[in-house]
């Protein structure tokens, strides 16, 4: 009964390391796995890189992914991180680069490296 007790907080340690880390693991796991098989052509995706792309083909375990009108290229199913539906649509870099650009006209930020005072000067 002694040499139980000794053993018990490993026991219970080995479990609440099963319960929190490896059964929640195994499971993304899985999904991550379904979610690779189930790509169809036309399908919105983003590779682990953050490369977004459009599937347009199968090649053996592999995916053909087009990255813009006419370039396509070759990817295993694996570097496949994630489908994108319609409401996950990144904006246009058009419009944030336009954003940014009347930020930037509407307030200057000056940084005087000898006083390593900021000022701002509106134009």
């Amino acid at each position: 009964m002694e040499g139980l007790a000794q053993f018990l907080p490993i026991i219970l340690l080995i479990v609440v390391f099963y319960f929190l880390l490896i059964r929640p693991q195994r499971k993304r796991q899985q999904e991550q796995v379904a979610m690779q098989n189930s790509l169809t052509v036309g399908s919105r995706v983003m590779t682990t890189t953050g490369l977004f792309a459009t599937v347009v083909g199968f090649m053996d375990d592999d995916v053909l992914l087009e990255i813009a009108p006419g370039v396509e290229t070759r990817w295993i199913k694996a570097a496949i991180g994630r489908v994108i539906t319609s409401g996950e649509e990144t904006e246009d870099p058009d419009e944030v680069d336009a954003e940014d650009a009347e930020d930037a006209d509407e307030e200057t930020v000056v940084d005087t490296p000898e006083k390593g005072d900021q000022s701002t000067k509106k134009s």
